[in-house]
This record gives C-alpha cells, sequence and structure tokens, in this order.
C-alpha cells in the first residue's frame, strides 16, 4: 500500500479535523489509533474548566459551540450537579457524573459508556478528553478510541491560564 493519501481524502479529513476543533496531525493521529472516525468528544469537567460553576469559560465553550457532526458529551466531578452543567451549557449534548477515583474497574467503565450508550455512539468512536491522571483510564476503561488532554485539543489555551 502506497504511503500517501489521495488528496480528495486528505481534503475531508482536514474538513473533519476543523468540524471537531482540532487541528489536522491530532485528528490523524487519533483517527489511526481506533480505525474510524470520530463520532463524539466526552471531555471531564476538568477539561472544561468547571471548578465550582457549572458554566463552561468562554474559550472553551466557543470551541464546543462550532463542533459539527460530532456529540458532546461530558463527565462532571462532584459536586458539580449533572443537571445543572446541562442546563447551564446547552452545546452539550449528554452531561453524567463522573467516575470516583474510589470506584472499581467496573464502576468507571458503567460510567463512561452510559454517557456514550445515552447519545447512542459506537464506544470506539468517542475521543475523552481530560485534564487529571486517572481520567486517562476513562478511555481504555470505556472503550474510546483515545485519550487526549486538554491542553492538546484547546490548543495550549489551558496551559496559558
Amino acid at each position: 500500500m502506497p504511503n500517501t493519501i489521495p488528496k480528495l481524502v486528505l481534503q475531508m479529513r482536514l474538513k473533519r479535523a476543523a468540524e471537531l476543533g482540532m487541528d489536522y496531525k491530532t485528528y490523524a493521529k487519533v483517527r489511526q489509533t481506533s480505525g474510524q472516525d470520530v463520532l463524539g468528544l466526552l471531555f471531564s469537567s476538568n477539561a472544561l474548566r468547571l471548578f465550582g460553576s457549572p458554566d463552561v469559560p468562554r474559550p472553551e465553550g466557543a470551541v464546543l459551540a462550532q463542533v459539527v457532526g460530532a456529540g458532546r458529551l461530558a463527565l462532571v466531578h462532584r459536586p458539580l450537579m449533572p443537571v445543572r452543567v446541562a442546563e447551564t451549557n446547552p452545546f452539550l449534548d449528554v452531561v453524567g457524573p463522573a467516575p470516583v477515583f474510589t470506584e472499581g474497574w467496573d464502576q468507571i467503565r458503567m460510567r463512561v459508556q452510559a454517557v456514550i450508550r445515552k447519545q447512542g455512539l459506537p464506544a470506539a468512536s468517542v475521543l475523552v478528553i481530560g485534564d487529571a491522571p486517572l481520567e486517562q483510564e476513562w478511555s481504555a476503561a470505556g472503550r474510546a478510541a483515545a485519550y487526549l488532554s486538554a491542553a492538546e485539543y484547546f490548543g495550549g489555551w489551558n496551559d496559558a491560564r
């Protein structure tokens, strides 16, 4: 097989990366890892910078509002309430409670997959975006496509704060 991608396919993938709010290099890496397109983005409340307030900050909210053709999911840590976060951020499609660090692998898998199923997506097409070490496990537990740090997804905006 040749190592080059046909121009039309490359153009479609560049467009898709932009629709997902990602740069092409990151999108290509995720697509290569999972073997399929990204149909959902699953954010942790840490990645969304929800620290005490249910309101997603403007820069992150602006990025999420522009996402096209993918579910925007979130798992929020206590004391945040999923219902309140969903009401405050209409660009989020599904919000659920995040796994607690004391929960076992089965409970983590159930929480992650519950949000994914609620959106009706195959788990292998969902990209987990987090900002804490334990959140990286959500990808494997939920059988998701891959894991990205919030800094990778939001293009370094989170590092600047």
